[in-house]
């Protein structure tokens, strides 16, 4: 009887398409997250939004306020200004790029001085079914850490990958973000995992890692 030897997914990289590579690099080394993606060129088509966000836990309010405020000194929009809530302190910004980034901390105060600390980076894809892609994703190896029904659902860590994936409903996700949920064209992020490439089924590309 045969078997299969496929290796099971992991996340090992995390890769940015954009337009306007040299800014991009500098844009991300300002705001402190040039060693969680890579970066290339491409002039892929995209409009609204791309369907995923990249969010950094950190510490505590102070050092959200301090990725925010270098955010917007290189250029990013604030989407939704940091503020407090029920879970915590947070908010949202769009790079230069296109892409969202959210940072937060589940902390309501600091115990200490604002760092440059990041706790964990969590891509976030906003699909239409989140069971059916947890199923999809299952099955090509992942281990499910955290699931909320049909709204959310966490992958635990497979591999050497520092970006932990996460699935969020689309307009859910949208909502959280403060953006319109519609979008079209290319997502504008790739995957990369030893055992790629594939695409899952809201059209989010693995490749090959190199």
């Amino acid at each position: 009887m045969a078997t299969t030897t496929a290796s099971p997914v992991s996340l090992t990289t995390v890769t940015l398409e954009v337009a306007d590579l040299p800014a991009a690099r500098r844009f991300h080394a300002a705001f402190g997250v040039d060693g969680y993606v890579d970066l290339r060129a491409s002039e892929a088509r995209s409009s609204g939004f791309r369907g995923f966000t990249l969010a950094l836990t950190v510490p505590g309010p102070a050092t959200v306020d301090g990725f925010l405020g270098d955010a917007v000194d290189a250029g990013a929009e604030v989407l939704k200004p940091a503020a407090r809530s029920l879970w915590g302190y947070g908010g949202v910004v769009l790079a230069p790029d296109g892409t969202v980034w959210k940072v937060a901390t589940s902390a309501k105060k600091d115990s200490g001085p604002a760092t440059r600390e990041i706790d964990e980076v969590v891509l976030l894809l906003g699909v239409e079914d989140v069971r059916a892609s947890k199923r999809f994703y299952v099955d090509r190896g992942l281990t499910v850490a955290k699931s909320f029904g049909g709204k959310y659902a966490e992958f635990a860590p497979n591999g050497s990958g520092s970006v932990k994936l996460a699935l969020y409903k689309r307009r859910g996700l949208a909502k959280d973000l403060g953006v319109p949920a519609e979008g079209t064209g290319s997502h504008r992020v790739v995957l990369g995992s030893a055992s790629g490439p594939f695409t899952d089924p809201d059209g989010f590309v693995w490749e090959a890692a190199g």
